[in-house]
């Protein structure tokens, strides 16, 4: 074999090494993904350039804040219930097994929205009545003053429906975490010496919240998009804003086209977000 035949043999060679990894990421690549930014891509262009659609745009877009408020806000305070209905369901008392287990079955059995509008019309009216009650020796004595559920807006009230209502899902996740651990662990913490409530603090809490991660991350993209239904209600949402605007113009596919793409990004820029924390996660 001549030596210019090897040297060909060996650039070919190299060039199908090189061209190796282009294939890997060719065939990895999630085409779902590049056409969805394609879609949006065209969506914003159309934005852009066409007056109707950027008065739409602009018109629905000041409820963005509103939506990215409520939804970060009944998360956190869902996080904070859950781990709280969680604690009492895998705790050694019966009772407050039993408190636990029957809010999260008696929230889980009921529709997001028919939760929104029994605290939206009932459970405000009645917490407020409730605190009056108690506070009367306060309230007649000048310390406090009597509320009335007016006070309690409705950004307020949509928070704590969508808060309730998503801490008993996201109970059932952190207890799916703590039981997916060895007990062995437990058992061996236990022996060393700590205290049942040091063990879950620095032993189980850090490797289930690691371990359902992704399932938090797919809750809090479920709450976003059941933001939603707090328009119904008339919080100056993204949805509301919309559907205020399309009432008063008929433009209802330009509107609602343009509320479903902000939805879409929101959303999907999150899963992205989750699933690199994820790998990240992972890789440690």
């Amino acid at each position: 074999m001549s030596t210019s035949q090897t040297q060909a043999d060996a650039a070919l060679r190299g060039t199908r090494s090189h061209l190796i990894p282009v294939a890997d990421r060719l065939s990895n690549t999630p085409y779902w993904l590049v056409a969805a930014l394609l879609l949006a891509v065209i969506a914003f262009w159309t934005i852009l350039t066409s007056q109707d659609y950027r008065i739409i745009f602009e018109a629905v877009l000041a409820g963005v804040w509103t939506t990215i408020y409520v939804s970060i806000v009944s998360y956190a305070l869902a996080l904070l219930l859950g781990l709280v209905w969680m604690l009492m369901r895998v705790s050694h008392s019966r009772l407050l097994q039993e408190i636990a287990s029957f809010f999260v079955e008696i929230i889980r059995g009921i529709p997001m929205l028919v939760l929104l509008y029994f605290i939206f019309f009932a459970g405000v009216p009645v917490v407020v009545e409730f605190i009056n009650w108690a506070g009367q020796p306060l309230i007649k004595a000048g310390v406090l003053a009597e509320i009335a559920a007016r006070d309690i807006s409705y950004t307020v009230r949509a928070i704590l429906a969508l808060s309730i209502g998503y801490s008993a899902f996201i109970s059932e996740i952190f207890r799916a975490g703590i039981q997916s651990i060895e007990k062995e662990q437990t058992e061996s913490a236990q022996t060393e010496g700590a205290g049942y409530w040091q063990t879950m603090r620095f032993i189980l809490l850090p490797q289930a919240v690691r371990n359902i991660f992704p399932a938090l991350g797919n809750e809090f993209i479920a709450m976003l998009k059941d933001s939603a239904l707090v328009s119904v209600l008339g919080v100056p949402d993204i949805t509301q804003l919309g559907k205020v605007y399309a009432a008063s113009t008929f433009r209802f596919l330009g509107i609602y086209s343009i509320v479903a793409l902000m939805y879409l990004m929101m959303t999907l820029g999150l899963a992205l977000l989750v699933r690199w924390i994820e790998g990240r996660l992972v890789l440690k």
